[in-house]
């Protein structure tokens, strides 16, 4: 990618330079350091994606933090028979 296609994709001239900066300083390509930021980014939304569907499950099935030592305790034990 070069400049002008970061430019196009909507990145400042000081987030190029800092990009560039730290691209440089990892001795990596900016291509590199922003494959890993959209993989980054991509994690963490399934990430949230996932407490979010978990937070509505436990809410559905009544369930509260106090719970969570007795079920890793019944989960535990059928794995265990």
């Amino acid at each position: 990618m070069t400049t002008s296609d970061l430019k196009t994709f909507g990145l400042s001239d000081a987030q190029l330079a800092e990009l560039e900066k730290l691209a440089r300083a990892q001795e990596r390509s900016v291509n590199e350091v922003l494959a890993d930021a959209v993989d980054l980014y991509i994690k963490e939304k399934q990430w949230s994606a996932l407490k979010r569907y978990g937070r509505a499950k436990s809410r559905e099935l009544g369930l509260t933090e106090a719970d969570v030592p007795r079920l890793i305790l019944e989960s535990r034990q059928e794995r265990s028979q």
